[in-house]
This record gives structure tokens, C-alpha cells and sequence, in this order.
């Protein structure tokens, strides 16, 4: 794996990818390590966003909604990426089943970021988009980064710091 530096992220450029194949792009990752700021950086114009922090606060069932969303995405073959934690093997299980259904070539993005970063960079957030501290220091507990038995065809290692995204590219 070698590292490098972009201060946006820029597409990676992946051998056999055609750009007409699908994609599911799963991010895993803490509060606050930069994954909606990625989305829109590299995904924005291409994916469709799917997240639960866009449901509303108290919506019940967001597990399914999110799921109807995906798969509607991927019928019409539109590439999607889920903005969520994802931080157990088994949050991202069905994700990864669905987008295998669909055709659909399956991407983990995880975002490499220590508690004291995410609880940092949360703290300058306002209104919605800043959680309880208790929040990340569980979802830090549950994490499990990605592995390829998972079933995913790509792992992409992403760190934000100072001067932009940081990626490394995981290949089989």
C-alpha cells in the first residue's frame, strides 16, 4: 500500500474499473473523520448520497429506508455511496449483499481516524451534524475495518489531515 496526498480527492485510477460497471461505495468510519466532506470532495457528482443523517431525527425504520433507497438507486443504475458508520461486519452484510444482487462492484471506503480527532473536529460542528461525545467512543468500541471477505472488491484506506485526504488503495 502506498500513501498520497491530495488536497481534494481526486477519482482513483483502478485497473479494469470501465466507469459504466456500478458501484456501491460503502464508507466505515467515525463521527467526524471527514466522510461527508469526501463524499462531496470525490462522490458528489456521480453517486447518489444515501445517509441516515438525512432522514429525519426521529423517522422509525431508517435501516429499511435506507435499504428501499440503495436498491432503488441500483435498479436504475445509478452508483450509490452510503455515508454512514457502518462500523460492524454485520452493519454492512446486507449493504454488501445488496449491491452484489444489483451487479454492482463493491467498495469500501474506511476513514482512519483516532477518537481524539473525531471528538475534536466534532467539537467545531453545529446543530445536527455534531453528536454526543458518547457516540463516537462507541461507535470507536464497535469498529471492525473492512476486509475483503467481506466480499469487497476494493478497500481504499482514507486519512483527513492538515493538508487534505490521505489515500491508500487496498488491491486483491
Amino acid at each position: 500500500m502506498g500513501g498520497t496526498k491530495f488536497g481534494i480527492a481526486p477519482r482513483l485510477r483502478s485497473r479494469g474499473r470501465t466507469g459504466e460497471r456500478m458501484e456501491l461505495v460503502l464508507f466505515v468510519g467515525l463521527q467526524g473523520s471527514g466522510k461527508s466532506g469526501y463524499f462531496m470532495s470525490r462522490y458528489a457528482g456521480t453517486h447518489v448520497h444515501v445517509s441516515k443523517d438525512l432522514f429525519p431525527r426521529h423517522a422509525r425504520k431508517k435501516s429499511d429506508r435506507q435499504l428501499r433507497q440503495i436498491e432503488q438507486a441500483l435498479a436504475t443504475g445509478r452508483s450509490v455511496v452510503v455515508d454512514n458508520t457502518n462500523p460492524r461486519r454485520s452493519d454492512r452484510t446486507g449493504l454488501v449483499e445488496t449491491g452484489r444482487r444489483a451487479g454492482a462492484r463493491i467498495i469500501a471506503v474506511h476513514f482512519l481516524a483516532s477518537v481524539a480527532e473525531a471528538l475534536r473536529r466534532n467539537a467545531g460542528r453545529e446543530g445536527r451534524s455534531r453528536v454526543p461525545d458518547v457516540a463516537i467512543y462507541t461507535t470507536a468500541r464497535r469498529l471492525e475495518p473492512p476486509r475483503r471477505e467481506e466480499g469487497f472488491d476494493e478497500i481504499v484506506r482514507v486519512r483527513l489531515g492538515d493538508d487534505g485526504f490521505a489515500l491508500e488503495e487496498e488491491r486483491a
